[in-house]
């Protein structure tokens, strides 16, 4: 494995911490005094929502764990979080169950 050039990573790490600052100072440093429209506040009340599924579903789909094959108790316990999240509207509960499951499933399944 060839190791990478020093220069290169610094780069890589200086623009990439540039790109994140560009990206907060918009929000926080040009309009943080100013009212936000309305249409747009609609829309940043669902990033949160929008990120979580985004970050758990490739674990569930290829789990680095298996070496990318199916795992039946990471899609149980997925299903299980998702239908207690859906159906009691909590958050804590469906975490709870979600982590119950799995390592009850991966237990019992192996």
């Amino acid at each position: 494995m060839e190791a990478i050039d020093r220069t290169t990573l610094w780069t890589v790490i200086i623009l990439l911490g540039l790109g994140s600052f560009g990206l907060r100072f918009v929000f926080t440093g040009l309009i943080g005094d100013r009212a936000l429209p309305p249409w747009l506040l609609r829309h940043l009340r669902y990033t949160a929502v929008a990120i979580l599924p985004a970050l758990v579903t490739p674990l569930v789909i290829w789990p680095a764990g298996t070496g990318g094959q199916f795992d039946a108790p990471r899609v149980i316990a997925a299903l299980v979080t998702l239908s207690v999240g859906y159906f009691t509207k909590n958050v804590l509960a469906a975490i709870i169950s979600g982590a119950a499951s799995l390592y009850g499933f991966l237990y019992l399944l192996g």
